[in-house]
């Protein structure tokens, strides 16, 4: 997959959603940055305090609803792990190209 092309993509279909915010985007990007350092093989593995220092996301809470809306709209998948020690699992992939096609 190419990487810039998935940039360019998600930020296309981002602009056209009126669902996604600045904080959906920090954090879409965050992960971005992240998926490129593991180049570029998904699934990328994650730690919550990490995203959000580079998401410049302060709240927990704040975190988590967005990253949830991310994988319910279809521009994630987003593979929590419930164990402290065990990473989550995210992939970052086009195939939210055709499920963001049906914003409401």
């Amino acid at each position: 997959m190419d990487s810039l092309n998935l940039f360019k993509d998600f930020l296309n279909a981002a602009g056209d959603d009126p669902r996604i915010g600045a904080s959906h985007i920090s954090l879409y990007m965050a992960l971005y940055q992240h998926w490129i350092s593991n180049q570029c093989i998904n699934p990328i593995s994650i730690r919550r305090n990490e995203i959000m220092k580079t998401a410049k996301i302060s709240g927990i809470a704040t975190y988590h609803k967005r990253i949830k809306e991310l994988n319910e709209y279809g521009y994630i998948q987003y593979l929590p792990s419930y164990r402290p020690k065990s990473n989550t699992k995210v992939y970052l992939s086009c195939f939210w190209n055709n499920k963001t096609k049906n914003v409401e």
